[in-house]
């Protein structure tokens, strides 16, 4: 593992910023060179400012670096170098990646192949269903899958506690310095991400002098960890859409579950949709094939012999209810199950696409027989 200490002190430095530190490192090649070099070498070679390159000449940085490492040591953090084989290899390839990473939990998690899964804190229960429901089965098409999401409640929260259900890992992108988690009645959650191989990282250094809560800066980071973005429930206004359009810019695969035109929670996914910078998916062999995957020699055979997923027993009370020929509506389904609207409106959106129901006009439904 490469030496961080100049890599932290590199991020310390004022005057610098993450997209002047990617600059550098290209002119340079490792944070170490940069600190050897003469200020001419980092005026004229690299076309830095004065007082940046006088900072970096002067080794500024350096004693808040120091006791920044001395910290992750003790609290069992890692801090992680651009230049390190451990930075995740995705994320290098950004303009504004940042020189040092800062990790709790198991590092080889950023080496996998990753999908982002992003959305509303509100999310709906058919939205936080779907998103499990897609999780789970790529866990179980997608050797050596993660998931990288933030730490907040609805969607982010969804994606992490499927994927503790399905046995992956998945990285959690924190706006804070570690091991502080927004909204702090997740962090129960995050440790136990963190316990099964997965990881809590930000690029926030924990002696640096806290400015607030950096929630763009770290949208950035889910995006450019990624192959691509899944929003699955966002209204026009919501945070997820920070991370698709770093997504696009990154050129990386964007795409949004569509929603219904009424529901506000969809609004910002329906809005990607519409204007074509998000490709629509519904199931994990969309996501798959959005991102065009390989599986394998034959992934089509691979894909074939997967079996259909088990019913909960919502789903299967559900589908009781509904008789040989019968053709019911919402309501006659509460009626019959005791479920909640709510919960009977997402059930059968879910069966819907997993082919188990049929739909007809003025939202009445009945069991495919094909």
């Amino acid at each position: 593992m490469n030496e961080p200490l100049e890599a932290i002190a590199l991020q310390l430095t004022p005057g610098i910023g993450s997209k002047g530190a990617a600059h550098l490192l290209e002119v340079f090649g490792d944070a170490r060179r940069i600190f050897a070099a003469s200020r001419e070498e980092l005026v004229e070679r690299a076309e830095l400012h004065a007082a940046p390159a006088e900072a970096l000449v002067r080794r500024v940085a350096f004693g808040a670096a120091e006791r920044e490492l001395k910290h992750c040591r003790r609290a069992g953090f890692r801090a992680i170098a651009s230049t390190d084989a451990a930075y995740p290899p995705l994320l290098r390839e950004i303009p504004d990646y940042p020189p040092v990473l800062y990790l709790w939990g198991d590092p080889a998690v950023l080496q996998r192949r990753t999908v982002a899964v992003v959305g509303t804190r509100t999310a709906s229960v058919y939205g936080a269903e779907l998103c499990r429901r897609i999780v789970c089965e790529l866990s179980e098409r997608v050797p050596g899958l993660a998931v990288a999401s933030g730490t907040a409640d609805g969607i982010d929260r969804a994606a992490h506690r499927a994927a503790l259900e399905a046995g992956i890992g998945s990285v959690a992108l924190s706006p804070l310095a570690l091991p502080a988690v927004t909204p702090a009645c997740n962090a129960a959650l995050v440790r136990q991400v963190v316990e099964r191989g997965g990881a809590l990282v930000t690029e926030q250094p924990a002696t640096a002098p806290s400015k607030g809560v950096f929630y763009v800066p770290r949208n950035r980071l889910i995006a450019g960890l990624a192959a691509g973005c899944l929003v699955v429930e966002s209204p026009v206004n919501g945070g997820a859409l920070h991370t698709a359009r770093f997504a696009d810019g990154y050129h990386r695969t964007v795409m949004a579950v569509p929603g219904r035109p009424a529901d506000e929670h969809c609004g910002g996914t329906n809005h990607l949709l519409r204007t074509r910078l998000a490709q629509a998916v519904c199931t994990a062999d969309d996501v798959i094939e959005a991102l065009q995957w390989d599986l394998g020699a034959d992934p089509a055979q691979l894909r074939g012999s997967r079996s259909a997923a088990p019913l909960t027993p919502d789903e299967a009370a559900l589908l009781a209810a509904i008789g040989p020929d019968e053709v019911v509506t919402v309501d006659r389904l509460c009626e019959r199950t005791g479920l909640a609207a709510a919960r009977v409106a997402a059930l059968v959106v879910l069966l819907e696409i997993e082919g188990r129901l049929a739909s007809g006009d003025g939202e009445r439904y009945r069991k495919r027989c094909d």
